[in-house]
């Protein structure tokens, strides 16, 4: 087993990378699966160096196949390995999502509880990227919503590497949403301290008048806010979700019963947003504290758009301000 060392400023795909490395040199019973994850190294190079370093054997290029990639991991997991399978960008994964809802996800319910499938799926998501269609989209609600599944998105390199280690251990399949737009982003990573357990919030700004709930691509975006609206005399608190499925209400109550307003950011369109049901779980937790109702901010309920007009799709600095200020003046 490689030695244990402390990295600071690691990209979050880097961090991806090395979370990987540590996992396939610790459990022989680990593999890396996908379209070009080998010899390429993946499209963003989150797997470079892997195969070379694993063999083919332990990191293996499948055919342009998502259904058979991910039947091929369960049929891998029940047999006692534990796959991680990359789906290239985030449009790709539907042709895989019977695979994922109908089989991975349902197999410990189906054999009541005597099976398990220890499968990771990772999914690059979310646009900023300029891609062309099919590249930018943010499809984690229509899988929170599928009982059986774990769904999760790291906000920067250090719970990248760290949350990718806890998935990887689970016993229970994850969806693991990487924000692609923060592949380049740096932070310290420590990868000798867990930050924490795997579905829990984590408040990464401290304020007393209103919070802002992201996670992923947005958790950057709301810390600009804040720096912007503390200019203005405003405290805004900050809670990264991490998880999306299981949720953290506990912590976004502990939060709002505090500053008694809530504004939930997601790049995924508003409708039918995992947002909605924060608002809707938060307005029954906290229907005594809350001093204006929850608003969201998100994606329109439209196609993603051709890459010119993506910056007027996706949430920005302006429209996170206009929810703030719309909150604040209740």
């Amino acid at each position: 087993m490689a030695e244990t060392v402390t990295f600071k400023n690691m990209a979050l795909a880097k961090a991806i990378n090395e979370s990987l490395r540590r996992a396939l040199d610790t459990d022989p019973k680990v593999l890396v699966m996908g379209e070009d994850v080998g010899k390429l190294g993946g499209v963003f190079r989150v797997t470079d160096g892997l195969q070379k370093d694993f063999g083919e054997s332990r990191v293996i290029d499948t055919p342009l196949a998502e259904s058979g990639i991910v039947g091929t991991a369960i049929g891998l997991a029940l047999r006692g390995y534990r796959p991680v399978v990359e789906i290239q960008f985030d449009g790709f994964v539907f042709p895989a999502y019977d695979q994922i809802v109908t089989q991975l996800a349902k197999m410990h319910a189906r054999s009541l509880g005597k099976v398990k499938l220890p499968v990771v799926v990772r999914i690059p998501y979310g646009g900023g990227i300029g891609a062309v269609e099919h590249h930018s989209e943010s499809p984690e609600s229509l899988f929170a919503h599928v009982a059986g599944l774990k769904v999760v998105s790291p906000s920067n390199a250090s719970d990248a590497y760290w949350m990718m280690q806890q998935a990887i251990q689970s016993d229970d399949p994850v969806i693991f949403f990487e924000p692609k737009r923060r592949y380049w982003d740096k932070a310290e990573v420590n990868t000798e301290a867990i930050p924490g357990p795997l579905h829990t919030a984590r408040v990464v700004r401290e304020g007393t008048d209103l919070t802002l709930v992201a996670y992923g691509p947005m958790v950057k975006l709301c810390q600009e806010v804040a720096d912007v609206a503390a200019e203005e005399g405003r405290s805004l608190e900050i809670l990264d979700l991490r998880s999306i499925s299981p949720l953290d209400f506990g912590a976004i109550q502990t939060s709002v019963e505090k500053t008694r307003r809530l504004v939930v950011v997601h790049e995924a369109p508003v409708f039918f947003g995992s947002g909605a049901e924060i608002a809707a779980r938060i307005t029954e937790r906290c229907f005594y504290h809350l001093e204006a109702p929850v608003l969201r901010v998100g994606g329109y309920h439209a196609p993603y758009p051709p890459a010119r007009l993506e910056e007027s799709y996706l949430p920005d600095l302006d429209r996170v301000l206009d929810a703030v200020d719309r909150s604040l003046a209740y």
